[in-house]
């Protein structure tokens, strides 16, 4: 019995664990980003925000998921009622075990593979099938216009974004997302991390991942002046707050991406005191934060892209500008004799 609890049961437990500590924060900090939205943007607007549930306002994350937990879920008549509530779990759970791979500090990671950065771009081109398949099981046209805008989106950016994980990775030398941090580490802090050398791939990057997950400019997939709501036209009640949920875990997601591969992840600004005094977890939720201000930020400042303009940004500015810059990085290293070991 002892050696049964050794072996598999203990093992299991504290696997469990691990998880439950990383997503009912990751959950918690979903809910809240939704009122960080409203308040940035509210002030941005010379408008106070949500202030009337709990003290300024911090309690209505948990009434409005109230509001969707007891509202009907309405199927449409001739929807495919399977495929119809699949897509939203599609869609959440994906956002969810991408986490898996994401050093939160120094050893603070459930799974410490060494193609971690092959797993979360796996895992962020799936996320295009839950959208896909909510627009043709849902039996409208809107929808269905929608998902097939959003699949067209996130298929060109996603070159993009591939293109800019190469240079990195070339700098770097591994897929390993902790040595990816540990390779921007060095006496002079903020200098030696990527977005410095490498600042064009990181405004490219910054760019593709706003249209990566549907956020302003870039939220054509769910334009209401032409589409109702997109893909998420004919979803209620927690149906679509499965959607609200994966749609703000893949924005965290995607600035603690950033964070990691220019920002130096938990590395400190400068690594002399008081700044090292600071855990790393608290830098890299600063950090990540930083980026969730810039994509409200946009929000509330840019006018919504013609689709053609998102298209024409995609595949003839940043394709060729990351292609571009891939070869000189590499031409760069081997010219110089610095390619990593």
């Amino acid at each position: 019995m002892v050696e049964f609890w050794n072996t598999y049961l203990l093992p299991t437990v504290i696997i469990l664990a691990q998880i439950l500590a990383i997503v009912v924060p990751m959950l918690i900090a979903m809910a809240y980003l939704t009122l960080y939205e409203r308040k940035v943007m509210g002030a941005m607007q010379l408008r106070k925000g949500p202030n009337v549930v709990g003290i300024f306002g911090m309690l209505q994350p948990f009434a409005d998921g109230a509001k969707l937990f007891f509202k009907e879920t309405i199927i449409p008549t001739g929807a495919n009622k399977f495929l119809f509530l699949l897509a939203p779990m599609i869609t959440f759970f994906l956002a969810l075990i991408a986490w898996a791979v994401i050093p939160f500090d120094d050893g603070w990671v459930l799974a410490d593979i060494n193609v971690g950065i092959l797993y979360l771009f796996a895992i962020s081109s799936l996320g295009v099938y839950g959208i896909i398949i909510s627009g043709w099981a849902s039996n409208s046209r809107y929808p269905f216009l929608g998902a097939l805008r959003s699949a067209a989106q996130m298929v060109s950016y996603e070159v993009s974004i591939g293109f800019v994980i190469i240079t990195v990775l070339l700098c770097v030398g591994s897929l390993n997302l902790s040595e990816i941090v540990r390779a921007q580490s060095g006496d002079l802090g903020i200098l030696n991390w990527y977005f410095i050398p490498l600042f064009p791939m990181f405004v490219i990057f910054f760019v593709s991942i706003l249209a990566e997950t549907n956020r302003h400019p870039f939220d054509l997939p769910e334009s209401e002046a032409e589409l109702v709501a997109g893909y998420q036209t004919e979803y209620s009640s927690m149906a679509f707050a499965l959607f609200f949920l994966g749609e703000y875990m893949n924005m965290i997601l995607m600035c603690a991406l950033c964070t990691i591969l220019f920002l130096g992840g938990w590395l400190p600004i400068v690594d002399i005191a008081p700044f090292n005094w600071i855990p790393g977890v608290i830098w890299f939720g600063i950090k990540v934060a930083a980026l969730l201000f810039v994509f409200i930020w946009v929000r509330a400042t840019l006018p919504r892209y013609r689709y053609d303009q998102l298209m024409r940004l995609g595949w003839k500015v940043f394709l060729p500008i990351s292609l571009f810059w891939v070869v000189a990085t590499a031409g760069f290293l081997v010219a110089f004799d610095m390619v990593p070991a």
